[in-house]
């Protein structure tokens, strides 16, 4: 299961609006880019797509400059909290093992970009972190975010401080020398740039320490709320559906092709052209009524000449703008206003 198939809570989304809110970055621009609103951010029964919070992150990272650390300094904003009954599930499990199990069997109830695999190497258990497909900017904001949301949950389950032993980050662009020793002093190691892989690692002895919080009840009961949740979170988000929303949040000067959105949803092209075809729609259409969409949403927009709207579609002029949504609507775009 891809984070792609599973809509997730707001609570992630939310928290780097808050984070962007604090550093001055324009909230509003963050929203609009991801078609939310505070009122859905703000209700616990609101779901929303992994690529809304994918768009949420990029104009963060536009907006702050995508400065090296900003991941990390939002991953510490992390805890299990965050998480709701995924979160309570691991700090609740007997030991770090059985956390680690449930954690792996329930991935998709995080809100990681990265693709997480565990491995033991001698006596250290290594959580790698695989890079996401998107922009490099986003890239290394979205690994060390995760990472270090990653290091914060691992000690507050372990109920410790100090524990790492490994911390790696493939990106050569080192964190400021005080955030740095701020995570030394929380994780126990101080993380180093520029490795071969993205990696944490912890002593392997700690797998069989009984945790602070255990609760066999608790846990038992996060876990099959955890599995209803995942199931009706899946169930309502079908392939096209996901191309949708895809493509509804997708840089308008930037048009994702079908090879792009495939490799995304981990489809190959002829496997996502059958079940779109299936439901009785094809990639050609549901782009056509993306980019409907976005010239109404633009035309909306007063302050917006006709030109701005044709350069902010990625279109090369206003002429072609023009005949394209002549071929939309049937009329000229001044005749929408």
């Amino acid at each position: 299961m891809h984070f792609f198939d599973v809509t997730r809570s707001p609570a992630s989304a939310r928290l780097m609006l808050a984070f962007a809110e604090e550093r001055g970055a324009p909230v509003g621009a963050l929203l609009s880019a991801a078609g939310l609103s505070r009122a859905q951010l703000d209700d616990p029964h609101t779901d929303i797509t992994a690529l809304q919070e994918l768009r949420i992150a990029e104009r963060l990272v536009q907006a702050l400059g995508a400065a090296p650390g900003l991941g990390m300094e939002v991953g510490l904003r992390y805890s299990f909290s965050t998480y709701g009954i995924w979160g309570l599930g691991l700090v609740s499990s007997a030991t770090a093992a059985d956390a680690m199990s449930l954690a792996l069997r329930s991935m998709p109830l995080a809100y990681a970009f990265s693709l997480i695999a565990v491995y033991e190497d001698g006596d250290t258990v290594v959580l790698s972190f695989g890079e996401p497909d998107v922009s490099a900017e986003l890239r290394r904001f979205l690994v060390a975010r995760d990472m270090t949301a990653a290091a914060r949950l691992l000690h507050e389950t372990l109920g410790q401080t100090g524990v790492l032993t490994r911390f790696t980050l493939r990106s050569p662009d080192a964190a400021p020398p005080e955030l740095l020793a701020r995570l030394e002093r929380q994780f126990g190691v101080r993380p180093r740039h520029g490795a071969a892989a993205n990696t944490l690692g912890f002593d392997r002895r700690w797998l069989s320490m009984p945790l602070p919080q255990a609760n066999p009840l608790t846990v038992a009961a996060c876990e099959a709320a955890g599995a209803q949740l995942m199931a009706r979170r899946r169930a309502g988000q079908g392939v096209t559906e996901l191309v949708r929303g895809y493509l509804g949040v997708a840089p308008m000067d930037r048009v994702p092709d079908l090879p792009q959105v495939a490799r995304l949803l981990q489809l190959s092209e002829r496997t996502l052209k059958r079940r779109l075809q299936d439901d009785g729609t094809s990639f050609r259409a549901l782009l056509a009524d993306a980019r409907q969409q976005q010239a109404r949403t633009l035309l909306a927009d007063g302050a917006l000449s006709l030109s701005d709207i044709a350069e902010q579609m990625g279109f090369s002029d206003l002429s072609s703008f023009s005949q394209a949504f002549k071929r939309w609507f049937g009329v000229a775009p001044s005749r929408m206003r």
